[in-house]
C-alpha cells in the first residue's frame, strides 16, 4: 500500500487539497470513488483524468480521513502506487463535488488496464431474468471487462477503444454519465439495444459441442478452439488437427466447486484460479479427472485448469445447467468441462477475427462462433501454478499485461526484445517495466509480424520512444536483427544475466546477488550453449562462478528433443560408451551416435540443465522422444514420491565445476519413479550446497533463482527451502516468468542501468 501524506491541521479544521494519485487509476472507476468519497463527507472539489492518472482538489472538514479512505476502499481494479498531497488556499466557493472531463494534454504517464474477469454484480445481472442484460454476452462495468485487448491509444476513453462504433442507448447513456451509476464511464459499457453481438445463439453453441464438435469461439484477446473435454473423439481430433503431439489442453469449468471434482485445489491454487487474471492452473489430478478424455493431458498428474472470464463463458455453463436463475448454481459441481485452446495452428499467433478464422482454421474447426467487437490486442490466456505456496507465472498474458513491474530505480527509456523462444518486449517508463503479452517462438513470418506489431502498440501505450534497445547476446536471433534494426543504439546481454537480473528487478534488489540460472539454452560468452549457470550478478556487470559439468550434444540441435541422445551422451560421458548400442538399439542410429560421440564430431558441449533433465528421462527409460519442449522433465518431475539425496552423488572442482557424473552412473537400471526421487533430491541437495560455497566466498546471502527449469515444482520448492537451511535469502520469479518469457524484463533492467551510467556520463 503506498503512502499517502495526510493533510496537516488534523481532520476538524477546514483545508483544501490537490491530490495527485498515481498508478493503475484510468478505466478503473477511480473517479467515481473519489467522487462518492467526497460527497459522504460533505467535501467540496473536484476530479479529472489526465495524462498522469488522477488529479483532484478536495475542501472541507475531515479531508485526512478522506485520504485515506481514497486509498483503503480503492476499487477492485485500482493499483495505487502513490497519493501526493499538497496543501492549497481554501476558498469562499459553495457547492457540491464535480467530475470533470478528461484532460488530455501533455505527455501520458497513465496505464490501461489488463482484461478482467466478470464481476460478482454483472454475473447478479447476467444471470436475472428480470434485468435488461439477462444473458447477454458482452455485459460489463467499471469494476469487469475488456481492457488491453480493446484499447488502441490512451487516455483510455471510449473514442481511443474498439467500442468506438457502437453508439450508446439512452438508457446505456444515461449510466454512463451518472456517477453514483458502476458503469459511469465504463468505455466497453453496451447492452442488447446498442452493443456487440454474438453471430451464433448460445444454445446452438452448446449443442454443437455436445455434438462432438470442435468450435473457434472468438474470446477477449482471440479465438479459442473449444470441445467438449468429456469426448474422447472429439478431443482425438482436435488434438490430431493441430497437430499437438502429446502436449496438454486447458480444460475450462464453471467455478471452483467443479474444479474440484477434477483436480486437488489447495487454498492458494483456489485464490490464484479465482483471481484477476484468471489464468490457467496447473493442478494435480484427482480420481475424478478420470472421466476426462485421456487425451486432455496424456501422462501427466497435472490438469491446466481455467475457470470462465467472459460472459459467453459463463453463458455456455449457465446453458449447460438448464439456466437457472441467480448465481447459485456456480458454487454446486456442474458436469460441462471444456478443452479451451488457442486458436494458433503451427505455433502461430492467435486468429483475431472472424476472417482471419475461416482461412486459418479452415480443417480444424467445424463452426466459427465469431461477434462484432474487433479485438484490437492479441492476448493469449495466462499459465500459473503454485509454488512454495505463493503464485508463479508461467506464461504471462491475458490478466496480467500490461500491469508494469516497478524497478528498484527510475531508468532511461529502454526497449528489451527477449530472445527466440517465448518472447515477450519490455519496455521503461521511469521506475516502471511494462511487459508485453506473450508473443511466442519467433520462428514463422506471422509470429515476427505479431512481434513487430506488439512492440509498436507497447510503445504507443508507454509514451516513451526508447534511447537503448536491449537484445540477446545470440547474433543470429530474429530478436537481435530486429533490435539492430532500428536506427536505435543497442546493448547485447547475456542470457542468463538476463534471467538472473529479471529475478532481481522483480524484488526491487538493486546490489550484488548470486544467481543460479537454469534452463535449456542460452548462447554463453565462449560461444558455447550454456544453461546451469552460477553467476554473480551486480546491476549491468555480472561474472561466471562455475557451472554444471558439460555433455556433449550429439548431433546437436536436434538432441533438445531427443532425450535418448542424451542418455548416451551420458554413457559416454561416464566412460560407458560401449553400452550405448546395445542399451538404445530401438533408436536406429544408436551405434552412429557412439561413432560420433567416440570421434568429438557434431557433439557440441553444453552446460545446459534441461539437457541434464533430458539425460536422466532417457537414462531411466521416462522419454525417448519430447512431442513438446520439456515434455521428458514433466514426465520426471510427475514421477516424483518422496525425493532424497545420493550420498556422494556430486563433487565441485576448484573452477566450480559440479559434477553429477555419480548421480547419473547411479540412475542406470534404476526404477524409473525411484530414480525420479533420486535424481531430484540429489540436484536440489548438490545446486544448494555449490550456492551455499559460492556465497559464503562471495560474502554475499541473496541467491536469484531463474531460468525454465524453476518451473519445476520439486526442483524449485527443494532449492527454496535448502537454501534457507543454509541461512541464505532465495529470491524466486512470482509475477513474471522464470523462462525466456520474463528475459526482457532483466534486459530492460541491465540496460536502463547502462543508459543511466550513459547519461550521467554526458554520453547520448
Amino acid at each position: 500500500m503506498p503512502d499517502a501524506a495526510a493533510p496537516a491541521g488534523g481532520t476538524g479544521g477546514l483545508r483544501r487539497c490537490r491530490l495527485r494519485i498515481r498508478g493503475q487509476v484510468q478505466g478503473v472507476g477511480f473517479r467515481p470513488h473519489v467522487f462518492a468519497l467526497a460527497e459522504s463527507r460533505r467535501l467540496s472539489g473536484w476530479v479529472t483524468n489526465d495524462g498522469e492518472g488522477v488529479l483532484a482538489e478536495v475542501q472541507g472538514r475531515g479531508v485526512a480521513d478522506f485520504v485515506s479512505a481514497l486509498v483503503d476502499q480503492a476499487p477492485p481494479l485500482a493499483r495505487i502506487d502513490a497519493v501526493e498531497v499538497d496543501d492549497c488556499v481554501p476558498t469562499d466557493e459553495a457547492g457540491g463535488f464535480a467530475i470533470l472531463d478528461s484532460d488530455r494534454a501533455g505527455a501520458v504517464a497513465t496505464e490501461v488496464p489488463p482484461d478482467a474477469p466478470v464481476c460478482p454484480d454483472c454475473l447478479a445481472e447476467l444471470f436475472d431474468p428480470a434485468d435488461r442484460r439477462y444473458r447477454y454476452p458482452f455485459l460489463t462495468c467499471t469494476h469487469c471487462g475488456p481492457r488491453f485487448s480493446i484499447t488502441r491509444a490512451l487516455p483510455y476513453d471510449r473514442p481511443q477503444t474498439s467500442m468506438a462504433g457502437f453508439a450508446l442507448c439512452e438508457s446505456c447513456a444515461r449510466e454512463y454519465r451518472d456517477p453514483a451509476d458502476r458503469r459511469f464511464h465504463a468505455q466497453p459499457v453496451a447492452c442488447p439495444a446498442c452493443g456487440p453481438h454474438l453471430s451464433t445463439p448460445v444454445e446452438e453453441i452448446l449443442a454443437r459441442l455436445r455434438a462432438g464438435a470442435i468450435v473457434a469461439l472468438k474470446g477477449l484477446g482471440g479465438f479459442h478452439l473449444v470441445c467438449d473435454a468429456r469426448d474422447p473423439a472429439a478431443v482425438g481430433r482436435l488434438r490430431h488437427a493441430k497437430q499437438r503431439d502429446g502436449k496438454p489442453f486447458a480444460v475450462m469449468v464453471a467455478g471452483l466447486a467443479s474444479a474440484r471434482t477434477i483436480a486437488e485445489i489447495d487454498a492458494a491454487e483456489a485464490a490464484v484460479l479465482s483471481g484477476l487474471e484468471r489464468p490457467v492452473v496447473l493442478l494435480r489430478k484427482s480420481a475424478g479427472a478420470a472421466g476426462l478424455a485421456g487425451a486432455v493431458a496424456p501422462g501427466l498428474p497435472w490438469l491446466g485448469v481455467m475457470l470462465p472470464y467472459t460472459p459467453l463463458h459463463y453463458l455456455l455453463f449457465h446453458e449447460a445447467a438448464g439456466r437457472p436463475a441467480g448465481t447459485a448454481w456456480l458454487d454446486r459441481p456442474q458436469c460441462l468441462a471444456l478443452v479451451m485452446t488457442s486458436a494458433n495452428p503451427g505455433g502461430e499467433p492467435l486468429v483475431r477475427d472472424g476472417a482471419e478464422a475461416a482461412e486459418r482454421l479452415a480443417g480444424i474447426a467445424d463452426a466459427i462462433v465469431d461477434h462484432d467487437r474487433p479485438i484490437v490486442v492479441r492476448s493469449d490466456d495466462g499459465v500459473a501454478r503454485v509454488v512454495a505456496g505463493k503464485p508463479l507465472a508461467i506464461r504471462r498474458a491475458r490478466g496480467a499485461v500490461p500491469r508494469p513491474v516497478r524497478l528498484p530505480q527510475p531508468v532511461p527509456p529502454v526497449l528489451a526484445v527477449g530472445a527466440q523462444m517465448k518472447v515477450t518486449a519490455c519496455l521503461t517508463r521511469g521506475a516502471d517495466a511494462f511487459l508485453s503479452q506473450h508473443i511466442g517462438d519467433l520462428d514463422d513470418a506471422p509470429t515476427l509480424d505479431f512481434f513487430e506489431e506488439a512492440v509498436a502498440h507497447l510503445i504507443r501505450l508507454v509514451g516513451r520512444a526508447p534511447v537503448l534497445v536491449a537484445h540477446d547476446r545470440h547474433p543470429d536471433l530474429a530478436s537481435t536483427r530486429f533490435a539492430e534494426g532500428l536506427g536505435v543504439a543497442t546493448l547485447a546481454v547475456q542470457h542468463h544475466h538476463a534471467h538472473i537480473a529479471a529475478v532481481a528487478a522483480e524484488h526491487g534488489h538493486d546490489g550484488p546477488l548470486l544467481g543460479l540460472a537454469l534452463d535449456g539454452v542460452g548462447y554463453g560468452d565462449d560461444g558455447t550453449a550454456w544453461g546451469g549457470e552460477l553467476l554473480r550478478v551486480d546491476g549491468a556487470a555480472y561474472c561466471r562462478l562455475g557451472h554444471l559439468g558439460a555433455l556433449a550434444l550429439p548431433g546437436g540441435d536436434v538432441a533438445a528433443s531427443q532425450p535418448w541422445r542424451m542418455a548416451a551422451a551420458a554413457l559416454h560421458r561416464l566412460g560407458r560408451g560401449a553400452e550405448i548400442a546395445p542399451r538404445l538399439s530401438q533408436h536406429g542410429p544408436a551405434a552412429a551416435l557412439a561413432d560420433l560421440l567416440d570421434r568429438g564430431v557434431r557433439c557440441p558441449p553444453t552446460t545446459s540443465a534441461g539437457r541434464l533433465f533430458d539425460a536422466a528421462a532417457g537414462l531411466l527409460g521416462v522419454c525417448a522422444v519430447s512431442g513438446y519442449e520439456a515434455e521428458a522433465a514433466m514426465q520426471l518431475e510427475g514421477l516424483v514420491r518422496a525425493p532424497r539425496a545420493l550420498p556422494g552423488g556430486w563433487s565441485i572442482d576448484d573452477e566450480g565445476v559440479l559434477d553429477l557424473s555419480v548421480l547419473l552412473d547411479a540412475l542406470i537400471d534404476r526404477d524409473p519413479a525411484d530414480g525420479a526421487d533420486l535424481f531430484h533430491g540429489t540436484l536440489v541437495a548438490a545446486l544448494v550446497d555449490w550456492s551455499a560455497r559460492a556465497a559464503e566466498a562471495c560474502g554475499l546471502d541473496r541467491v536469484a533463482l531463474a531460468g525454465g527449469c524453476l518451473i519445476n515444482k520439486v526442483l524449485a520448492e527443494g532449492l527454496v527451502d535448502g537454501l534457507e537451511a543454509r541461512g541464505l535469502r532465495p529470491l524466486t520469479a512470482r509475477a513474471v516468468p522464470p523462462n525466456d518469457g520474463g528475459l526482457s524484463l532483466g534486459q530492460a533492467w541491465i540496460a536502463g542501468q547502462v543508459a543511466q551510467d550513459r547519461s550521467d556520463c554526458g554520453v547520448d
